[in-house]
């Protein structure tokens, strides 16, 4: 059975009408009258109460939630989509600049290895992404797996990092693909924006081309998740085409004594580039929120996901030897290494190939990305945290048309004049953020259930996962404020290892996954969250300080708007719920 939304005036846009009224915005009862909203904010510290730490169950999230849209997703996806959305939405132009990068101030040669070492970190969160998905396959991705495990409130702060971090990644994919479209053009990458002088320096190059493809992606997006993946197969066929082709090439022209100084800047240079490198495999999360769409969750998911992160951390590490075989590090071009290394070879053509495989692979990236957006805020529009009018699946296409809509708005809106770099760290701190905010939920998932646990367990699980976090953060800070100390790593590393044993050792498992369940339990979940802990510390104070203005921000919006719609939402299902006992 599917609930309606409630719907009222209608405007005519190009032939079509789209309804609308305040209801699909703001249906919930304490939104009725200002009398009814004044009311809810006298109650707001009994509603906290209520909403803080309330967890979802599973079975809500995959029927009485996604039963809030007007229709169903279609099921068409299998794990050959998945496999190949998991290529889209992680390989894209970061391979042709941070390669550069990483090799000649950071890691040298041995920059495969922080490739290889990213690469795993990675797949440590693929593995409790994986779980998850195959538990709880909806649209909700992250947020509907820590509404379940960590409760609303946590679920909250992370969408609000997430939706945070696709609108960004997205619009600096769009900016990077006009850059790049110029180049191989024969322009200079800023040679297609338009500059305003009387805007700042960070905002006055408008980039019409970067909302131009925005839209275009967004059409197909709406259109069909089928057909998207199909266009998606496509257009990565050529991408790793073009990366072969580029390995093959380089390689017939590599020197190996360009490796006799394989790790010139150490160990801890080497660790450095992998915690740039990391970023180079972000976006397989949003290839978790296709779960609602796949035929066979738990068999194709796994595969698509696992899959592609182990061919992208091959075709990495391929690339990254290829390139430092081709130069010596010290003489490799920081922002365009593989152009830069044929063109000293006299093969000055082959930027043309660099530049085309870059731009396919940002057209998947873009893809992959606004997909994930659009079925992130669906889902959350589902639970009335965000409007409800964002939650409506379209009839005939089967695909979050309003979500998409306003996602590709926003992405359109900072990308036309937006200078991203200023951003780019605070999106990393959202991205890590929620990555480890999963693995904990994984943890508190297979070893806490309300009701079972007991009261000792509990506070076992507490003290443990305590302990990890701490040990992990204690460790994140020391790399951040030493340069060659080792002393403070005896310490955190043995107390992180300990907890993680002793979680395995002295609190009961308390639930195991029906289908595919993460192995090792709990050293992978423990190591993830160590590992991106351990990579925050890599990031600059402003950007914290950035981090924390927008939590405030989203604080506030809960406070006033999220907090009270949630409340109200939660209270009729539960009545909904007892009418039908």
């Amino acid at each position: 059975m599917v609930t309606s939304i409630e719907t009222g005036g209608a405007a005519t846009i190009g032939g079509r009408c789209w309804w609308f009224s305040k209801n699909d915005f703001l249906p919930e009862e304490s939104f009725k009258s200002w009398s009814n909203y004044f009311k809810a904010l006298q109650e707001s510290k009994t509603r906290l109460n209520d909403r803080l730490l309330a967890r979802s169950l599973d079975d809500t999230e995959l029927n009485q939630i996604r039963c809030r849209s007007h229709h169903s997703m279609k099921k068409t996806l299998t794990w050959w989509d998945l496999l190949w959305f998991g290529l889209g939405a992680t390989m894209g132009a970061g391979i042709f600049v941070l390669t550069g990068l990483t090799s000649r101030e950071q890691a040298g040669p041995a920059v495969v290895l922080s490739f290889f070492a990213s690469g795993v970190s990675a797949l440590l969160c693929v593995l409790c992404y994986t779980e998850f998905a195959v538990e709880i396959p909806v649209a909700g991705g992250s947020f509907a797996y820590l509404r379940v495990e960590l409760g609303d409130f946590i679920a909250f702060i992370a969408a609000g990092n997430i939706l945070f971090q696709y609108i960004v990644a997205g619009a600096s994919v769009a900016r990077s693909w006009t850059s790049y479209f110029a180049t191989l053009c024969n322009h200079s990458p800023d040679g297609f924006r338009i500059i305003v002088s009387g805007l700042g320096e960070n905002y006055n190059h408008f980039d019409p081309i970067a909302v131009a493809i925005s839209i275009i992606i967004g059409f197909v997006a709406i259109a069909s998740t089928k057909g998207s993946s199909r266009f998606n197969v496509i257009a990565k066929t050529i991408y790793i085409i073009i990366l072969l082709f580029i390995a093959i090439l380089g390689l017939m022209r590599a020197n190996p004594n360009n490796f006799s100084d394989f790790a010139p800047f150490g160990v801890r240079g080497i660790f450095k580039a992998s915690a740039v490198l990391f970023f180079a495999y972000v976006g397989f999360d949003g290839v978790a929120t296709m779960a609602e769409e796949t035929k066979n969750p738990g068999r194709d998911i796994p595969i698509g996901l696992i899959g592609s992160m182990v061919i992208t951390i091959f075709l990495y590490c391929l690339l990254a030897v290829t390139l430092c075989l081709m130069q010596p590090y010290n003489m490799i071009d920081v922002d365009a290494p593989f152009t830069m290394a044929f063109q000293t070879m006299g093969m000055n053509w082959a930027k043309y190939i660099v530049a085309l495989g870059a731009l396919l692979g940002m057209t998947t990236v873009l893809l992959a990305n606004i997909i994930g957006q659009a079925r992130y805020f669906t889902h959350i529009g589902r639970t009335h945290v965000a409007p409800p009018w964002l939650a409506t699946i379209n009839e005939r296409t089967g695909t979050p048309v309003n979500a998409t809509i306003v996602m590709t708005i926003a992405n359109c809106i900072i990308a036309l004049f937006t200078d991203l770099e200023v951003l780019s760290n605070l999106l990393s701190i959202s991205t890590l953020f929620i990555f480890s905010l999963v693995a904990l939920a994984l943890l508190v998932r297979r070893y806490y259930v309300t009701g079972e646990t007991s009261e000792f367990d509990r506070n076992r699980l507490i003290g443990f996962l305590v302990l990890i976090v701490g040990s992990s953060v204690a460790t994140a800070v020391y790399w951040a404020v030493t340069d060659e100390g080792w002393i403070g790593y005896v310490v955190t590393f043995p107390v992180w290892f300990f907890a993680t044993l002793g979680l395995k050792m002295k609190v009961k498992e308390a639930k195991s996954p029906k289908i595919w369940g993460v192995p090792l339990l709990p050293w992978l979940p423990s190591a993830s969250i160590a590992v991106n802990v351990f990579l925050l510390g890599s990031i600059d104070v402003p950007s914290f300080v950035r981090f924390g203005v927008w939590s405030l921000i989203l604080l506030v919006y809960y406070f006033f708007v999220g907090l009270h719609a949630s409340y109200d939402a939660a209270k009729d299902a539960d009545r909904e719920a007892n009418a039908v006992e």
